[in-house]
């Protein structure tokens, strides 16, 4: 049986769905790199809301799937730009997930680092950005989670130079219970964010982020990069202070990152290790051994995925990830938070069901067909 699947000039072409899903199996914890899987979030499909509306959230399917991440030996990133943060997700929806999922995660056992931000702010001075930053700091070790210092928008808006992003991280640092993640997210993923680290110049803003680190080297665990450059981010981790950690955020090049070189690798805190987990913990598990070659084997392949759902405007990834949820069974529906499903056209989602299939991630080929045919006929596509 084959699937006709539009592309992006409107003709459709003949697709044979594969039959047997790629083999995988929960395991434990890795023992080379450390990984965190950014999770989304399972919008409530029956809730009577509006794209600005808060965001209705589905708690029950939401935990299932950080649990499915769990048991695969991931960690979880929680309340992250995947989960849509400032994207459908606001502070309120944020702090309630933050703490129904790191009560999950004692529960199971299972590793958490939750996103500290200021998004209950639309502006605001220096101080009001610090108070933002330690409410919801506070939530987040209170929760008994891991800290991951997100960059703010407030901040981005309101800094005048390098020195405001020193005093406000310093700050934070030193009042931090314990190790946390610093967070550098491009503008490829939030356009908010140009500038960051006071500097529209990355070399100067490099700068100023391994200054932070520098000053409070006790207090930084470790920290993500999501520039989309595989070469910044090396030369990056080659100068952080020995202990601190690089974890990948990048979507397009993370298997050489992970696999890294003579003089180190990076870690990795993915979104696309949403979609990826059981054949991404697959991979990890082989460089365990020290098989660099088979671990490249089985995660460069799904670059080409990666690099489709995170094509620009980046920013609506999510949307790509939650559908692959979808056609993967760990929800029911194809609804997000503040309407986001209708951010990628039919022909992006054809290719990524495409894409997805070839790989083997779903569990049930059969019932991502279905799905996938049923998303076709809503669409007027006649098979």
């Amino acid at each position: 049986m084959t699937i006709r699947l539009p592309g992006a000039g409107g003709a459709l072409r003949a697709y044979e769905p594969r039959t047997e899903p790629l083999a995988s199996a929960p395991g434990t914890p890795f023992t080379s790199r450390t990984v965190f899987s950014a999770a989304h979030v399972v919008a409530d499909p029956f809730a009577d809301v509006s794209p600005d509306s808060p965001a209705a959230v589905d708690w029950d399917a939401t935990l299932a799937f950080r649990r499915h991440l769990w048991a695969h030996g991931l960690g979880v990133a929680e309340a992250m730009d995947t989960a849509q943060r400032g994207m459908g997700l606001d502070w309120a929806g944020a702090a309630e997930l933050i703490r129904r999922s790191a009560a999950e995660a004692r529960a199971v056992g299972g590793r958490i680092a939750c996103g500290v931000g200021t998004d209950q702010l639309t502006g605001g001075s220096l101080a009001e950005i610090r108070a933002a930053y330690e409410e919801q700091l506070a939530v987040v070790e209170e929760a008994g989670a891991q800290a991951i210092l997100m960059a703010s928008r407030a901040l981005a808006a309101t800094a005048k130079g390098p020195e405001d992003h020193l005093e406000v991280y310093g700050h934070l640092l030193r009042q931090a219970a314990g190790p946390v993640i610093l967070h550098w997210l491009g503008p490829m993923f939030d356009p908010a964010l140009d500038g960051y680290w006071g500097s529209a110049d990355l070399d100067a803003a490099t700068d100023t982020f391994l200054e932070v680190i520098a000053a409070h080297p006790d207090k930084v665990d470790g920290v993500k990069i999501s520039l989309l450059d595989a070469q910044r981010e090396i030369d990056l981790r080659r100068r952080l202070p020995r202990g601190v950690r690089c974890y990948t955020g990048d979507d397009f090049h993370y298997p050489e990152l992970i696999a890294g070189d003579e003089q180190g690798f990076s870690h990795a805190l993915l979104g696309i290790f949403d979609p990826l987990g059981p054949l991404a913990a697959e991979a990890v598990r082989v460089l365990d051994t020290g098989d660099v070659k088979a671990f490249r084997g089985l995660l460069d392949p799904t670059v080409e995925l990666s690099r489709h759902l995170f094509q620009a405007p980046t920013r609506f990834y999510k949307t790509g990830v939650v559908f692959l949820a979808w056609l993967a069974g760990h929800q029911t529906h194809f609804t997000m938070v503040g309407g986001l499903q209708s951010a990628r056209s039919l022909p992006h989602l054809a290719r990524a069901y495409e894409l997805a299939d070839g790989l083997g991630l779903f569990p049930d080929p059969r019932l991502a067909e279905e799905r996938m045919r049923n998303l076709l006929s809503l669409y007027g596509v006649n098979q």
